[in-house]
Parts: structure tokens; sequence; C-alpha cells
């Protein structure tokens, strides 16, 4: 990745890095704090964004004003992101459903493509069975909760399942000797489903029927829904519509000593088996060895070329592995009516939530990967949207909007939420952001999907 403002310029300034929004790196994370970067001016600010980040805009209704801007940010020009997202259109019996979502990948990124390119056509397909089966279930919210349930947890399965399939499922593999998996595995035609169990990816995924009268979250992972409706003519009601499943959520760390409740280690430090933070994602490295007897990785996973020049690190977690699956791939499920107008403030899982809505103005709905969850956590989430969203409704009505060229200001509703997380007009705080110079990533990954519904 290249940056078209170049770090440690003439005339440069300095940050610590606590001066950086989200910031994952310490003063311990490499010499020379404070680092230099380069202050950018207005025009310079909208264009590295756009460069960095490039901004996506999908219509599905343009007379109703219907459509969904996307992002995928990450400033260092070391680093190449992980996060992933998409947009796009199911047709179910000849009409129209949006879908659109955020993924988290960790450890590489084969994984998390294969999620978000797959995913949606499994939701898609499990959707169009239902209404074969019998039309009238599309109409049955509770239905469709259900189905879009056993999508991703029939998707995820099948990472590992069409890998243990090739020796009649895990307990067929002492069937065969080392050498034989190895041969197995690593043939053309195998290898890349196998290779899909060496990664992770989170998964959030909203989906919206072709009325446009509900909505659907479902979450695996630690992104974020947010609906964000009009309260009033100068005020946003701003719903968080998701839990983060991980190490942080009490509930998940209780769930899972609950499961498991005669092994202490199942649980350490808030991580599963003292290794794993995110306590549901789909199934990876990062997950297979949780979910799988130890024999999947052992015996798999070590014989997939290139090999692992040192498995001890694997030990240290995998010797704790006595009854799994100790990660979940159950989505948490939160259903939306968009026509109702009584507003609250927490939806628990699996349950309806009337949004607020207005005559006059949109809601927005913002899929985001943590990475901006961590852009927020200084100056507050709150804020930051509700800050956007006066902007956005104040761009959009303005008769003299700049136009959509590199240097001017951008009218794309994700990229414009970035850049108030990043510091909004302070273009000092955003310059750091974008021009910092350090040889790794000084925040994570960063996308983000805004939907107008």
């Amino acid at each position: 990745m290249t940056t078209l403002v170049a770090p440690g310029t003439p005339s440069s300034n300095w940050a610590y890095s606590e001066d950086i929004p989200g910031s994952r790196c310490g003063p311990d994370d490499g010499p020379g704090w404070p680092r230099s970067y380069a202050f950018l001016q207005e025009e310079e600010i909208w264009r590295e964004l756009r460069f960095l980040a490039k901004p996506q805009s999908t219509q599905f209704d343009t007379a109703k004003g219907w459509r969904a801007d996307s992002v995928n940010f990450q400033p260092s020009p070391t680093t190449k992101t992980q996060d992933r997202y998409v947009v796009k259109q199911l047709e179910i019996n000849g009409k129209l459903w949006t879908l659109s979502g955020v993924f988290d990948g960790h450890l590489g990124d084969v994984t998390v493509d294969h999620v978000s390119n797959h995913l949606p056509i499994i939701v898609g397909e499990f959707l169009q069975k239902a209404f074969d089966s019998d039309p009238s279930r599309l109409s049955d919210p509770g239905f469709i909760s259900d189905c879009f349930s056993r999508s991703i947890i029939a998707f995820d399965e099948a990472i590992a399942g069409d890998v243990l399939d090739l020796f009649g499922g895990i307990e067929g593999l002492s069937s065969y000797t080392d050498r034989q998996i190895r041969e197995i595995i690593n043939d053309p035609k195998n290898y890349r489903k196998a290779r899909l169990n060496m990664y992770g990816s989170t998964a959030l995924v909203a989906l919206v029927d072709d009325t446009h009268e509900n909505l659907w979250v479902a979450n695996v992972g630690d992104c974020q829904a947010i609906l964000v409706s009009p309260k009033g003519s100068d005020d946003w009601d701003i719903q968080i519509l998701t839990e983060a499943h991980n190490g942080d959520n009490e509930a998940e760390v209780e769930r899972v000593r609950r499961e498991h409740a005669n092994e202490p280690e199942c649980v350490i430090d808030r991580r599963v088996l003292g290794a794993l933070h995110p306590f549901r994602c789909m199934l990876a490295l990062g997950d297979t060895p949780f979910k799988q007897p130890p024999e999947f990785t052992r015996r798999i996973l070590y014989n997939l070329l290139p090999g692992f020049h040192d498995t001890s690190p694997w030990e240290e977690f995998l010797v704790r592995n006595r009854t799994p699956p100790y990660i979940s791939a159950q989505p948490e499920i939160t259903h939306v009516l968009l026509n109702d107008i009584d507003p609250r403030s927490t939806v628990p899982s699996g349950e309806s939530l009337r949004s607020s809505s207005s005559p006059s103005l949109p809601r927005f709905l913002i899929l985001s990967s943590d990475g901006f969850t961590d852009l927020c956590s200084t100056e507050g989430q709150q804020r930051i949207i509700s800050d956007w969203a006066h902007s956005v409704i104040s761009m959009h009505s303005s008769p003299t909007s700049s136009p959509s060229t590199p240097g001017y200001e951008s009218r794309n509703m994700a990229l414009r939420l970035l850049r108030r997380a990043l510091g909004g007009d302070d273009q000092a705080s955003v310059s750091r952001v974008l021009t910092l110079d350090m040889d790794v990533a000084w925040i994570d990954d960063t996308s983000i999907v805004v939907q107008t519904l």
C-alpha cells in the first residue's frame, strides 16, 4: 500500500501514541516517540482519505433514497487490511432484498475473502429454498431469523466439514498415515478448502426485505451494528443492535465456563483456552483448534504445506482442549420493525425492535468492524455519530454541495463518518492518523457500511 502524501516530509509535526485516535501502539512499541507526521490542508485530507479508504456507493432505489456507502481503511503503507465488506441485492422469487455486511479477518485474508464472497450466496439460497417450500414463510419475521441463523451455521460447519469428509470424519483420521494425509490435503483440488481452516473471520450481516419493512442483523464476533433514527427535528436516536462476542463480554465468558463446567482452564485471562480472544467467529485456524478435537489440528493443519516450524504455541492450548467446541458460530439475530414508531434502547437477542422514524429524514444503519469502535473510544461514539448525522443531512440539503472529485469534500456517508471519527474538523488529528511515520500499523483495520433505510 502506498500513500499520496509521504510521511516525514519537511515541516513535519510530532505526535505521541496517545494523540492517535484508536491507537494500537503504546510508548513501548518501538523507539522514537514522538513520531513525525505531515500536516495536511483540507483538500489534501479528502484526497488522502479517498485514496486510502477507497469509498464505494451502491444505489438500491434512487427515487426513495435507498443506498449504501462503504469504506475499508488502513493508513499504514506496510499493512494490508484484513477487513472486508459486502453490499448487494438478493433476488428472492423475483423480488430484491438487500444484504450488507462487514467481516473482520485475522491471521490472513484467505478465509475472510471466502466468507465475504460466498456467505451472501448461501444466505440467498436458504431464503429461496424457504420460499420454494412454503411461500408464506417469508412473511414471518421469526422464521426469517431462524433461516438466517441456520444459513450462517451451515456455512461455518462446511469449512471444516468439507475437509473431514475426505477422511470419513474426524474418526477416520486414525486410518491414515501422516504421509497419506499430506498427499490428500495438499492435492491442488483439496488444498484451498483445507487452507480455509488456517485463518478466521468475524461476520456482521444485515438483511432488509423487499418492502423495506423489516431489518435483520446477524452478528458473530465483535463488529457492531448501529441504527440511527431521527428524533424530532434536531436530534437522533442512536441504538446499538449488537453485542461484542469476546472476552470483554461477561455473558460470553460465563457461557463457555458453564458449557465446560469441569474444565477450569477453558477460560484463562478472559481468553478461550488461554489463547483466543473472540468468543465467536467463523471457523479458521484461530477457531478450528477450539471447535474440533486436537486431532484436527495435529493431523490435518500440521501436515498442510508449507507446514509449521514450531507447533509449541498451539500445543500450549491444545492440551487443554478436552470437550470441544469452545467457540460458538451461533449468530446473535436482531429483528427490527422499520415501519413502527416506538423506540427502545435495548434489544435482547432474538427479539424485535421497533424503530423510530420521521417522514422527512432518513434512518441510517451503520455496520462497522471493531476498528471504528476503537477510533471512537476517546471522544465517544454517541457524540461522533450524532455530529455526523447532522452533517450528512446538512450536506444533502445544500444545493451547493462540492463536486465528487479527489480534493473536494466527500458526499460518501461512510467516508464522512470515518473522517469524523478520525477527528472531524481537527485537521491535525486527522493528519496524524493519515501520515504518521511508523513502520507498523498504528490503528486497526476499519471497515464501515452506511445504509439508508
